[in-house]
């Protein structure tokens, strides 16, 4: 099997002019990657993941988080890890190679060009796993090749 084509770069969630997290995603999941507050306790973060919603708290406060998805996940597959002072959540698509604008419903979605150019990157990943011995040609292909103005 070819290897995944990860993603170049992670996209920026911003609300308000501040970075509220940071993700990406493969043909299989979505990663959500949000910087810790310093001086809390780890054991005090909480993530509860659910088909369409996610939530993310500080035990005893408001959640920091509180949004549905735009796509159903897999709930037994999906999880939470702290790492390097980052809560890192790991979404599994419900749907293999759907491609998500935004892990939060109806907001922060990506720009048209960005959003094109992820739509091609998974469609690559997806060619990859399925006929790996074409890739090149096909990477050519969607990166490219211009569409014919039909209007000269």
């Amino acid at each position: 099997m070819a290897e995944k084509l990860a993603p170049e770069k992670r996209h920026n969630f911003v609300h308000n002019g501040q970075k509220v997290f940071e993700w990406d995603q493969t043909l299989d999941e979505v990663n959500i990657y949000i910087d810790l507050p310093p001086k809390v306790p780890k054991n005090l973060f909480h993530a509860k993941i659910q088909s369409k919603h996610l939530e993310v708290a500080i035990k005893g406060n408001p959640p920091y988080l509180n949004h549905d998805l735009p796509a159903a996940v897999k709930t037994d597959s999906s999880f939470w890890t702290i790492e390097d002072e980052i809560l890192h959540i790991t979404l599994q698509k419900r749907d293999k190679g759907n491609t998500w604008a935004s892990p939060i419903l109806g907001q922060g979605g990506l720009d048209p060009y960005s959003a094109d150019l992820e739509q091609k990157r998974l469609m690559l990943q997806r060619f990859q796993e399925e006929d790996g011995g074409n890739q090149f040609i096909f990477q050519f292909v969607i990166y490219h090749v211009q569409p014919y103005d039909f209007r000269r």
